[in-house]
């Protein structure tokens, strides 16, 4: 476990976050860790086109490992950008993002998955450039997941400590639907919801609709689109090459 701390570190280091980003490639994450002594490696980019302008990373590195056998390290470092309406584009290094993800019971007949993922997103973006918040942020979420056949639905939702002058704490909530329509391909939509983060902020709702592609075992494309029902975003975007290794391992 100290090993698979200080190799995360280390790739922390080596690439040197914007906004934390939950399960790839939607908002909406899941209740299952990596297994045991597997990576999942991604190279992506997430992007928001707003009213007043747009943001999002070019490119982010995400690392999941799999320390133990229900629990999942988790580090985003990602490069952002940020370009307010009729201005430049900033970019740079934004703010680091941690966690942990446990799961706390695995699917049964009719009973879910169950996990959570707390995450901490650290400071280390220049806030008076829009790269980051400059503030420790704090999302504390509890996820489920069940499976029919083909069809597998996942969400739930957390609550984000988000201190700072102006804004306020907030409630995030998402399911995911996906069916599995191939060896290589599976499709998916996500809808969620959040409460507003600042004071005179509003509240979203929004979808993506998602694919991924299985090219190999070990090598995925991830991509999704959306844009908000109520709300000011008018595109979502993510796209991201995953790589997946481990020893063979029979539990899940």
């Amino acid at each position: 476990m100290l090993r698979a701390a200080l190799a995360l570190a280390g790739l922390a280091w080596l690439f040197m976050a914007a906004s934390a980003w939950a399960g790839p490639p939607f908002f909406t994450d899941d209740p299952v860790p990596v297994p045991y002594r597997h990576w999942e490696l991604y190279l992506a980019t997430q992007d928001l086109k707003e009213q007043g302008g747009g943001s999002g990373t070019a490119p982010h590195f995400e690392a999941n490992y799999g320390a133990l056998p229900e629990l999942q390290l988790h580090l985003i470092v990602p490069l952002a950008w940020d370009r307010p309406e009729g201005e430049g584009t900033a970019y740079g290094l934004g703010d680091l993002e941690l966690g942990a993800k446990y799961r706390l019971l695995r699917e049964g007949e009719i009973m879910p998955q169950v996990g959570v993922f707390p995450l901490v997103t650290l400071p280390t973006g220049d806030q008076e450039r829009g790269l980051g918040s400059g503030q420790c942020d704090v999302f504390v979420p509890l996820w489920l997941q069940k499976s029919w056949g083909a069809w597998t639905s996942y969400g739930g939702g957390g609550y984000w400590i988000n201190p700072g002058s102006g804004n306020r704490n907030y409630w995030f909530t998402g399911v995911v639907v996906q069916r599995q329509f191939s060896d290589w391909l599976a499709l998916g939509g996500e809808l969620y919801h959040t409460i507003p983060d600042t004071v005179e902020g509003g509240e979203h709702t929004g979808y993506n609709l998602g694919a991924m592609v299985d090219f190999t075992p070990e090598q995925h494309l991830l991509v999704s689109a959306g844009s908000d029902l109520s709300g000011d975003t008018d595109l979502t975007f993510y796209l991201g090459y995953q790589l997946t290794w481990g020893p063979p391992d029979k539990d899940k």
